[in-house]
């Protein structure tokens, strides 16, 4: 790696003075953060029927059961392609999920998470099997909307009594709250190394957006047919495949 493609060497003092004046952007930052919370909680809401039945691994179950008891839901709508073998499944969607595989924090503070996916049940068992997830899933396969409806998209319910309200969602990069690794890489020297960062002068050229999301079996990028979603190399039994099994669009 070319020298130029190194921030300037200085002094401690240097460095902490450059880091203060970067800190008022943050701080702003921050509370501008603050602020669409705060216009997130004001928002409306749409009541829908919490008594429609989504599917999971004790059968079909009142959407109203994902709460738990609780009267805050959010859920990831989690991307599907029908009768695919697993290195063939939604590259992003797994990037998601893989950084949200525990909700205590959230369990604590009165809020329930579930994944929502239109895969059919066996399928998706199969597959939450061999990922080792532990949150819930659920198929919401023939489901309308707010419950069913397109994927991707994190979701946010309300539940007062036996009455169930949509309150928010978003999809694209309005996900990357949920993906821890998206704020390290971005406080990192060479950030996310896709070319459509503002870098300095003579840093290595980015590739294709999200383009670390699926690597081989030599952990090569590559969204070839012998690439899996990257986390799936570390679940027991995945080998080398030569063929993503895709039949046709997602779900």
């Amino acid at each position: 790696m070319s020298s130029d493609a190194r921030p300037p060497i200085v002094d401690l003092a240097t460095w902490q003075a450059a880091r203060d004046e970067l800190l008022v952007r943050e701080k702003a930052h921050t509370r501008e953060g603050d602020a669409l919370a705060a216009a997130r909680r004001r928002l409306p809401m749409v009541e829908f029927d919490g008594t429609v039945e989504v599917v999971g691994p004790d059968g079909p179950v009142p959407f109203l059961s994902l709460f738990q008891g609780h009267d805050e839901l959010v859920v990831y709508k989690h991307m599907w392609y029908d009768d695919t073998p697993h290195q063939g499944q939604c590259e992003g969607c797994t990037f998601t999920a893989w950084n949200l595989k525990d909700a205590s924090y959230l369990n604590a503070r009165g809020v329930s998470f579930a994944f929502l996916t239109t895969g059919v049940w066996p399928e998706v068992a199969d597959f939450v099997g061999f990922m080792g997830y532990t949150l819930p899933w659920y198929s919401v396969r023939d489901v309308p909307e707010p419950i069913g409806g397109e994927m991707g998209y994190l979701t946010s319910y309300l539940r007062d009594g036996d009455r169930a309200f949509l309150t928010y969602r978003t999809t694209g990069r309005g996900n990357e709250p949920i993906n821890g690794s998206f704020g390290l890489l971005d406080r990192t020297v060479y950030g996310r190394g896709e070319a459509w960062e503002d870098n300095p002068e003579g840093w290595p050229e980015g590739q294709h957006a999200c383009w670390y999301w699926r690597t081989d079996a030599d952990g090569n990028s590559t969204w070839g047919e012998t690439g899996r979603p990257t986390a799936e190399w570390t679940r027991p039994g995945a080998g080398p495949v030569t063929t993503l099994g895709r039949h046709g669009p997602h779900h």
